[in-house]
Parts: C-alpha cells; sequence; structure tokens
C-alpha cells in the first residue's frame, strides 16, 4: 500500500521509526510536503504575508496531488501544547481532501475532542491506536 504521513510539524521527530515499521510490513510510504526542510514555512513567513499565503496556497495543491497518488493515509496525532491526539488545520484539511478522494484514512490515536469532532468523525478514520499492524 502507499501511505502519505500526514501530522503537524511538531511531530516531525516522531516519524521515522513509524516510516521503517510501515516500509518492514511492505509499504510505500512518503513523508509531509514539508519534511525535509521543516524551516520552510518560517522562511516564507519572514518574506511577508503575501509570501506566506502563496506558500500555503502551494502546500496545499501539493497534498491534493501527491493524496491522489496513495491508498491511504496516516494521521499521526499526539498531544501537542495540552492538546490531546492534536490535529492542526492543515492536517484537517489533508483529512478532508483524502476523504474527498476516498482513501483510506487512519488515524494514530483517537480522534481528538473539540471543535472538529464531529466533522473527523464523518470521515469515518480508522482510529489504529499505534497499533501498525492494524493498517491493511
Amino acid at each position: 500500500m502507499k501511505i502519505l504521513i500526514i501530522c503537524s510539524k511538531a511531530f516531525y521527530e516522531k516519524i521515522e521509526p513509524i516510516k521503517e515499521k510501515l516500509e518492514e510490513m511492505g509499504n510505500i510510504v512518503e513523508l509531509p510536503n514539508s519534511y525535509y526542510d521543516g524551516n520552510v514555512e518560517e522562511k516564507a513567513w519572514k518574506q511577508g504575508s503575501k509570501a506566506h499565503a502563496k506558500f500555503k496556497e502551494k502546500m496545499f495543491k501539493m497534498s491534493k496531488e501527491r493524496i491522489g497518488k496513495m491508498d491511504a493515509v496516516l494521521t499521526l496525532n499526539f498531544d501537542k501544547n495540552g492538546k490531546k491526539n492534536y490535529i492542526g488545520g492543515a492536517t484537517f484539511l489533508e483529512l478532508y481532501e483524502a476523504f474527498m478522494q476516498n482513501k483510506k484514512i487512519y488515524l494514530y490515536n483517537d480522534i481528538p475532542e473539540g471543535m472538529l469532532y464531529d466533522e473527523i468523525s464523518g470521515f469515518s478514520p480508522i482510529v489504529i491506536n499505534g497499533d501498525l499492524s492494524l493498517i491493511k
């Protein structure tokens, strides 16, 4: 299976062992858009709000294209800044895109409580609670 890992930049440090395990299981794994340059968004901000908006537009379009080539997305949703199982705005939009393209959606942890709970529930994600063997 071709799987795109999506998550907050804050979780990039947790990706490598998960990627390795998925590959050991025979999957092809793609990493988040800005994984190889974690400071790319900061660089865009330093160029001003218009440059940052263009950067975000580029990332959203890239996500749509990349998701289209995948069988599934795996959302890494860990605790962040006191928020349990955090899913940020950009990751939520990637979940929506995966849903609209009829891709399998996996959540590493439970759906976070809060404002987007109902919407994320509506995507019918498969919650694996850290058990990568449930990705099939």
